[in-house]
C-alpha cells in the first residue's frame, strides 16, 4: 500500500446522505425508523449540532423482542416513559473528515461500537461505520 492510501481521509468512505433524528424525537418514532429505513446507527441533533447517538442495539436492550405474546404493547410503553435522550450516548466519540481510514479502522477494533459521527466544527457530516471501512479494505484487494 502505498503512502498516499495510508493517508486516504475518512471523508472518502463515510455516509454523507446521514439520517439522523432531533432529541424531541419519540424512541417509538426512533425505532420505526431503524426498522423502516434498515439503519443501525443514528445521530441525534440537538440545536444543529451532534447531541449524541443512538444504536439498534441500544433500542433492543429496552425491548422484550418477541419474548411472549403481546410484547409489542410492553415495548410502547417502555418507549413511551422514556426520553431519546435517556437511552442516547451523550458526547459520542467523533472524527473529522480529515482524519485516516487508517487511524479509524484502528479505533474502531478497540471499540465497543460501530459508527462514528464525522463532524466538523460541531456539524454533523456523516457518519464511518465497520461495515464502510472493510468495503474500502476490500476494493483495495480487488
Amino acid at each position: 500500500m502505498t503512502d498516499m492510501k495510508k493517508r486516504t481521509p475518512v471523508a472518502k468512505i463515510m455516509t454523507t446522505d446521514v439520517i439522523s433524528v432531533d432529541i424531541c424525537e419519540s424512541l417509538k418514532n426512533v425505532d420505526k425508523l431503524m426498522h423502516d429505513r434498515h439503519i443501525r446507527h443514528l445521530p441525534v441533533i440537538s440545536h444543529g449540532k451532534l447531541a449524541g447517538i443512538i444504536s439498534h442495539t441500544d433500542i433492543m436492550r429496552l425491548s422484550f423482542g418477541s419474548l411472549f405474546d403481546g410484547q409489542q404493547a410492553s415495548d410502547e410503553a417502555i418507549f413511551e416513559m422514556l426520553k431519546l435522550e435517556q437511552i442516547m450516548v451523550t458526547n459520542p466519540k467523533t472524527v473529522a473528515p480529515s482524519e485516516s481510514i487508517r487511524d479509524v479502522a484502528e479505533f474502531l477494533t478497540k471499540a465497543e461500537f460501530h459508527a462514528l459521527p464525522v463532524v466538523e466544527d460541531g456539524r454533523l457530516l456523516g457518519i464511518v461505520t465497520t461495515t464502510d471501512v472493510i468495503r474500502y479494505l476490500v476494493d483495495q484487494y480487488e
